[in-house]
């Protein structure tokens, strides 16, 4: 694997690099990657006053993979992560454990010292599940049918 850097701030090229790992990697529809491409411009016009925080995965000069985080308002020190995408061709290949992995150091340096992440029961993100288990995330809660029926929301947390 060539070497990875990481950094966190927001470059407007970004927007396209996220959107395309989103559109590319078969796990979110098009209303998420609107989302997930929106708190990117988000954090482009207000800075820090946005509440969203990133760390972008880049290999070879090219973003490789990002995560998206923030505080949880009114906790005293819980982190919501809100996204985390490896571009699809690199899934597998130890970027997302690397990636979520410098987040949590960052979260830490916050002075965070929880993480939640939800996901969802379909069939299709076993991989997900997987990864958040392989990397200490424990299953917390599960509210039935919230996207829809048969589609509940997993909510997963690390205690840093």
């Amino acid at each position: 694997m060539d070497t990875l850097s990481f950094r966190e701030s927001c470059l407007p090229s970004d927007i396209l690099a996220v959107g395309r790992i989103l559109r590319d990697c078969g796990f979110f529809n098009e209303a998420e990657q609107e989302v997930g491409v929106s708190l990117v411009t988000e954090r482009l016009e207000k800075g820090l006053d946005s509440g969203y925080f990133f760390m972008f995965a880049e290999q070879n000069g090219h973003v490789v993979g990002y995560t998206c985080f923030g505080p949880i308002p009114g906790t005293a020190s819980s982190y919501d992560l809100y996204w985390i995408a490896v571009s699809n061709e690199l899934r597998g290949k130890g970027i997302g454990t690397v990636l979520i992995t410098t987040t949590e150091e960052k979260i830490k340096h916050f002075g965070g010292t929880r993480v939640y992440v939800e996901t969802s029961s379909k069939e299709l993100y076993v991989p997900t599940r997987n990864f958040y288990e392989s990397n200490n995330y424990v299953l917390e809660a599960s509210l039935k049918d919230y996207y829809g029926p048969e589609d509940d929301k997993l909510m997963y947390v690390k205690v840093l």
